[in-house]
């Protein structure tokens, strides 16, 4: 089993979430992130203040699925998430050594499906 981590613009959530159910791919957390890569610093007028921000608003979905399904959820997140330019994300990919239904108490493979 696999951990997918990927920092996606949140305007691109709804079509990865679509493209990933469409691939038998349903389950997702999705979290709020911000943080700053190499993309530049952005200037935003705020009550007429000008304000430099460095901190991008990004979300963060995760996913835990099967070794076989590893590439088929990496290459959903890249077509509909990546416009090819700087600041579009990134994907993080961990080992999982277990998972458990907490409903049910299965593990393994059978827990994430």
């Amino acid at each position: 089993m696999k951990k997918i981590e990927a920092i996606i613009r949140p305007s691109k959530l709804k079509a990865i979430q679509q493209g990933l159910k469409d691939v038998d791919i349903p389950c997702l957390t999705v979290l709020p992130a911000s943080g700053t890569g190499l993309q530049k610093s952005f200037t935003k007028i705020y009550r007429g203040t000008e304000q430099s921000l460095t901190l991008q608003q990004r979300t963060m979905i995760m996913c835990v699925v099967s070794d076989e399904n590893l590439d088929k959820c990496v290459n959903v997140i890249l077509k509909f998430g990546s416009d090819g330019e700087v600041g579009d994300g990134k994907i993080f990919i961990y080992n999982v050594e277990d998972a458990i239904r907490m409903s049910t108490g299965v593990r393994g493979h059978e827990a994430i499906h």
